[in-house]
């Protein structure tokens, strides 16, 4: 008697960090298996290069492959990828590359049926929230809110640390480093708690526009000063508790934006789930109850949940719904790109 397939899925995690790819039992069928690479994919004038993730993501599914039993690839006794879903930073705006040759690329290497590509505040949400109405705040160094109500897609946010992306952890460290240099000047709205903390790492503050401006990931090192700004709140810095306050306020404003509509004489939030994901909200109770007060404030009627997931787990669920017809997310061109059918399918 022959032994049923498992039909597998893939998920994949592209990020500023690195690469993170999964593979899982498209039944759901015991924990994920996971592999990563701290290289990131390659952007280039064409946008996110499609080729350098193929380089970095094959072998990282084929190793899963090994891993688990079932040899080098899809083509091993007993295994098929029957859905990939792709999360990538920056896929709204620089994903044409992956959209044009991802599809073709996968069903002659893996044999996929069916691919998804999306933004990461998508994979974020679908590990956040799974397939139902609602909205999420994805923060870490930068920030984006996204909500839906399964008929579209509504986002706030994600503009970037010059334009937006208020109440990151960029955001934050600016504004924290901004009260350390009106402590320096004099100024009122300073901080000798933060002028402190900021020479403790950069020396004189006099020398921070040189050590900064040049820099091409001044987000990140920006986002590196926010633990500060909390641990400066922790041991009571009024100014840092205030900045703090500030970073929550625009963060539950990006979810008010993003609920789904309300309806008519309904209060707007009611009965929407509202969930935080991201590495900024680790920093605990000095960003999370102001948080929770502004949610209170702002969207009384909106239920704070955890986030059942990450990205990663995001792009697996969406792999796992798409192989068997159940996604219900919206798809968008830019947000969630879902191609009418893999090559492999095409023709049948």
């Amino acid at each position: 008697m022959s032994t049923p397939s498992v039909r597998w899925v893939v998920g994949v995690d592209s990020g500023g960090s690195g690469l993170r790819v999964a593979l899982a039992d498209a039944a759901g069928a015991g924990a994920p298996e996971v592999v990563d690479a701290r290289t990131p994919v390659r952007t280039g004038p064409a946008g996110i290069d499609a080729r350098h993730l193929l380089e970095l993501m094959l072998p990282m599914v084929r190793a899963l492959f090994v891993r688990t039993g079932h040899g080098a690839s899809n083509t091993g006794a007993g295994a098929e990828v029957a859905a990939v879903a792709v999360g990538a930073a920056g896929m709204a705006t620089l994903g044409g590359q992956l959209r044009a040759e991802l599809p073709g690329a996968l069903a002659t290497e893996l044999g996929v049926r069916r691919l998804a590509l999306a933004a990461d505040a998508v994979t974020a949400y679908a590990g956040a929230l799974g397939q139902r109405p609602g909205a999420v705040v994805a923060a870490g160094t930068g920030v984006i809110a996204l909500g839906t109500d399964l008929a579209g897609w509504r986002r706030a946010d994600g503009w970037g640390h010059l334009l937006g992306d208020c109440g990151s952890g960029a955001w934050i460290g600016r504004a924290g480093l901004e009260a350390a240099l009106r402590a320096h000047d004099g100024r009122r709205g300073g901080s000798t708690a933060l002028l402190s903390a900021a020479e403790s790492l950069w020396g004189p503050v006099t020398g921070l526009p040189g050590q900064l401006y040049p820099r091409t990931d001044r987000p990140a090192v920006l986002a590196s000063f926010a633990p500060h700004v909390a641990r400066c709140a922790i041991e009571g810095d009024p100014v840092a508790e205030e900045v703090l306050g500030r970073a929550a306020g625009h963060l539950v404003e990006a979810a008010a934006a993003v609920c789904p509509p309300a309806q008519q004489g309904v209060t707007r939030g009611a009965g929407v789930d509202v969930a935080l994901t991201g590495g900024l909200f680790a920093m605990g109770d000095p960003l999370l109850v102001p948080v929770r007060e502004q949610m209170a404030a702002q969207l009384p009627a909106a239920r704070l949940v955890p986030a059942v997931g990450d990205p990663l787990a995001g792009a697996v669920s969406i792999a796992a719904a798409l192989a068997d017809d159940s996604l219900r997310l919206p798809t968008d061109p830019a947000l969630l790109h879902v191609p009418l059918a893999a090559p492999a399918e095409r023709g049948r």
